[in-house]
């Protein structure tokens, strides 16, 4: 079933053409990755597909409804999670007032007091915490809950960062280079962390990474980006052997055999 389309997307940032017309579709529970070289448009693609950037021309669609007009905190609730190339944790609060803050956040703006200080009613801030605590069990983190982000370690911290995203049960979840800063360990464990998680909510998976092993494991279809237009889309397979888009990585000096 298809979840979410886009048709003709484009995005100008003044002369710099940073997308020209992207055909996209993304089914539910499907792991799909982006890639293409520095520069190709892969964080702009996910930043207009969460009105972090409005569209320069066409249409984005989750589940039949158009979401190119939308605000971002709407487009949150209708479910597309988000993690950054850089963490965006709260650093002084506890990993499970990060968890509490992203669900009040992409889920109703008016829980957001619960989390504050004197925000709220004891039955809302009861809730959201053990809404948030059953997330934190999820990810094998509940032993941290009470230790603040800066006494974490890197890969724990992205760990908090899914747990933020997935309390608020998106349909989508887009990574940013997930696995930017992780060691080999760390990676093997986020790859089955994720597989986990597609599994477990029927997760529809859109992933932005240059780690190329981690991408050709994961994906089941590949979008290949370069200099803002798609090149190339097709299994881990065809998109490894397709002779523009080694072009694109080894430049134009790359010939075939």
């Amino acid at each position: 079933m298809r979840l979410l389309s886009m048709r003709g997307v484009s995005k100008r940032y003044g002369g710099v053409q940073a997308l020209s017309d992207i055909d996209l579709d993304i089914s539910a529970g499907e792991f799909m990755a982006v890639i293409g070289p520095n520069g190709a448009g892969k964080s702009t693609l996910l930043n207009v597909m969460t009105r972090l950037s409005p569209l320069s021309a066409g249409t984005i669609a989750l589940e039949g409804v158009d979401i190119g007009s939308l605000p971002t905190d709407s487009i949150i609730r209708l479910g597309i999670g988000r993690i950054f190339q850089s963490g965006r944790l709260f650093t002084r609060l506890t990993v499970i007032e990060n968890v509490m803050l992203g669900a009040a956040l992409m889920g109703s703006p008016s829980l957001l007091s619960t989390v504050l200080p004197g925000g709220g009613s004891a039955q809302q801030e009861r809730e959201l915490r053990e809404r948030s605590a059953a997330m934190l069990g999820e990810f094998g983190l509940e032993h941290l809950a009470k230790r603040t982000i800066d006494s974490l370690s890197y890969g724990n911290r992205r760990l908090v960062e899914l747990a933020r995203v997935m309390v608020a049960k998106p349909k989508l979840l887009l990574l940013d280079e997930p696995a930017a800063g992780l060691n080999l360990g760390e990676v093997e464990a986020l790859m089955e962390r994720l597989r986990r998680l597609r599994d477990a909510h029927r997760l529809a998976v859109v992933l932005i990474e240059h780690n190329m092993g981690m991408v050709m494991r994961l994906a089941e279809r590949v979008a290949v980006l370069n200099f803002g237009s798609k090149i190339a889309e097709g299994t881990p397979a065809e998109v490894q052997t397709n002779p523009e888009v080694l072009r694109a990585y080894l430049g134009e000096g790359y010939e075939t055999c």
